[in-house]
């Protein structure tokens, strides 16, 4: 029999005794058998299980940064054998550029969520949203908000047409966050998902539990899942809504979110006619679209919206295109340059809806709706053209292959109205210079979209492309869509975090966050808090200042040195007119570099540089002759895990003589973890 690709479940590789009821994979291209698929006899519920409490302890020793490191790790270990995931990815009917999106864009995913850990993240395993509420007049009790991670395990089911960056852009922030993740990726692709899996087991940077594969059904999941675990669908809309409507969804608190179908738009505006870069810029975008990944991409173009006056042309320029640059074959032949689909099955879907698409008002004007001969999965590029702009198929019917359609339309008003009738789509792009119509396609149908991409001659080279997510920005999009954000940077680590407002004292909120709140148990240790290494270092430690005087020479020093002579420092008569001020005022930058005069100590030690201040504000006025003193708290110590040193952030409080607050800001530090200063 054909081998069976296994499973990882807890902790081991998982193989049916028996092929009975397997399904055969094909090659793409050439119909030859690679592999069965079945989870036949796998322990379901205790791969659940295991994930809930061995995945979640593993896990829940590391901090963000330590998660987010391995990450990085773990993006090395795929680079160097990823000549093995490309092999196999040929054999799903992916050419070499397809290959590279899927393989190589799965990579720069976790290398993206491991800086963006490192660097947006706390090194602890709690995360802050926006500032402190205060709640009682004396400081005595507050309210926040804090981000912990979900308490089971994230499932994610996958589609076939991304084995690897389609399963890796779920698994990087569910794993930032602290979660563990059982994959399920789709039959026709799995063996490409159980490669790349196996190199990371094979590694050994997965902590124990992380990472589960299950080749094969999932027969009875949502019956298994509980409070505290979530489900991540990539796939039909139609599959995504059964699985939504379930009980463990509905009344169980079990997570669910979906990427599914869309009839994603592109527009052509108005002034982007034949010869100018936008126009230029659409063409080549659109043919890269029906033909990358033979248009098995949830988010390629289905439809283009185009000028009335510009159908024609378009089509035309279509047409001499994918003529000139578009070659159907074996992925590995050379000179190819689209591939078959994933399966003989997915072509006949794919020419059975452009069927239903003719049947619905779609004249075919670029290639054909019958079948091509031989044994690989074939279709070649097709494009139709709808006279009546606004029939039911074209804004419903989805073709998942290398079809897309042609409306024209009158007003960019209308132009919006057309992306709105798709019901909900991942991303529209626009081709416009015109900065009047960009704002008017954009507010009128940001509404119906995850993503917009705008796309001209400033940024036609460097654009990423109308088809090409990236994990920095949110991938999903309403409705139809499926309601979904898979990325988004931090919002798609948060996805699997509970946000939780917490009550209490300072010391308290202190002790839960991390992170020292105003009017918290402070130490004046004797030491001053710069002659510490992180080592030596803890929230909390201070240092309070003495006074110092501000004197009308201090001020007209500073503005004739800086340049500053802005009339509230230098003009008695127009300064007391402020509303703001009583009279001449000491600049807010003389006294937050007197500040640092204050506070500082000038030895060389473990500080080694300041990196910038946050949170700056200025509440009252300094006269002449008033002075300011300064107050300096260890607010936060982020140790850096791949350096030597890490970063403290403090708080500063500059008061004066009659303890009024003056200013108020964040100073950033970065400090060595160890060593000896005196």
């Amino acid at each position: 029999m054909t081998t069976i690709i296994p499973s990882y479940i807890q902790g081991s590789w998982f193989t049916p005794e028996t092929d009975a009821g397997a399904r055969l994979v094909r090659d793409a291209a050439t119909g030859e058998p690679i592999a069965r698929v079945s989870s036949a006899g796998l322990d379901l519920a205790g791969a659940l299980h295991y994930a809930r409490t061995v995945g979640q302890a593993s896990l829940g020793q590391l901090t963000f940064h330590e998660r987010a490191l391995l990450l990085k790790q773990m993006a090395q270990a795929l680079t160097a054998r990823k000549s093995e995931l490309y092999e196999l990815s040929s054999r799903t009917g992916a050419t070499k550029n397809d290959s590279m999106v899927d393989i190589d864009g799965g990579i720069g995913v976790l290398f993206t969520y491991s800086s963006k850990g490192r660097r947006e993240m706390p090194n602890t395993t709690v995360y802050l949203d926006g500032p402190v509420e205060p709640l009682s007049k004396d400081g005595s009790f507050s309210g926040r908000h804090i981000y912990t991670r979900l308490p089971g395990v994230a499932v994610q089911i996958n589609a076939f047409n991304f084995p690897v960056w389609g399963s890796l852009e779920k698994f990087a922030p569910a794993f930032l966050a602290g979660v563990p993740t059982l994959v399920k990726p789709a039959t026709p692709t799995g063996y490409v998902s159980e490669a790349f899996v196996r190199i990371l087991a094979e590694s050994g940077l997965l902590p124990e539990g992380s990472l589960q594969l299950v080749s094969g059904a999932l027969p009875g999941l949502f019956e298994n899942l509980r409070l505290g675990d979530l489900v991540a669908f990539t796939g039909s809309a139609s599959t995504a809504e059964s699985l939504r409507s379930h009980d463990a969804v509905l009344t169980g608190g079990v997570r669910f979110t979906s990427e599914t179908d869309s009839i994603n738009a592109s527009v052509l505006g108005p002034d982007a006619v034949v010869g100018t870069p936008e126009f230029d810029a659409f063409v080549r975008q659109a043919v890269a679209e029906i033909t990358s990944k033979a248009g098995q991409k949830c988010t390629a173009i289905r439809r283009m919206i185009v000028p009335n006056g510009a159908v024609d042309d378009l089509i035309g320029a279509l047409a001499t295109r994918i003529a000139e640059r578009i070659v159907v074959g074996d992925p590995r032949a050379e000179g190819v340059s689209m591939g078959p689909l994933v399966s003989l099955e997915q072509r006949g879907d794919v020419l059975a809806q452009a069927g239903r698409l003719v049947a619905g008002g779609g004249e075919v004007v670029i290639g054909t709706v019958e079948p091509r001969a031989g044994v690989g999965a074939y279709v070649e590029p097709i494009v139709l053209r709808f006279a009546d702009n606004r029939a039911d198929a074209v804004h419903s019917i989805e073709a998942f292959g290398p079809v897309s359609s042609v409306l024209g339309y009158e007003t960019v008003a209308e132009a919006v109205e057309l992306v709105a009738r798709g019901g909900g789509s991942l991303v529209t792009s626009i081709a416009t210079h015109d900065p009047a119509v960009a704002v008017e396609l954009v507010t009128g149908m940001a509404a119906y979209n995850g993503r917009v991409l705008m796309l001209d001659r400033d940024d036609a080279r460097t654009s990423t492309g109308h088809g090409s997510p990236v994990p920095h920005l949110v991938h999903g999009g309403p409705g139809r869509a499926g309601g979904g954000e898979e990325l988004g940077g931090i919002r798609a680590v948060l996805h699997h975090m509970q946000r939780t407002a917490i009550q209490g004292s300072p010391d308290l909120l202190t002790a839960v966050t991390g992170v020292w709140h105003a009017g918290a148990t402070a130490a004046n240790t004797g030491t001053h808090p710069f002659r510490k290494s992180l080592a030596d270092l803890a929230i909390g430690d201070q240092v309070v200042s003495g006074l110092r005087t501000v004197t009308l020479d201090d001020i007209e020093h500073f503005a004739n040195f800086t340049g500053d002579t802005f009339y509230a420092h230098m003009d008695e008569e127009a300064a007391a007119a402020n509303p703001f001020f009583p009279g001449r005022v000491a600049h807010g930058y003389l006294l937050v570099s007197w500040g640092a005069g204050l506070f500082v100590d000038p030895e060389p030690g473990p500080v080694l540089a300041n990196y910038g201040l946050e949170n700056l504000r200025f509440l009252t006025p300094v006269s002449p002759e008033d002075s300011i003193r300064v107050t300096l708290t260890a607010k936060q110590i982020t140790p850096r895990v791949t350096d030597e040193y890490g970063e403290v952030r403090w708080d500063a409080v500059l008061h004066n003589q009659n303890d009024e607050t003056v200013a108020t800001y964040d100073v950033l530090t970065l400090v060595a973890k160890e060593g000896a200063w005196v």
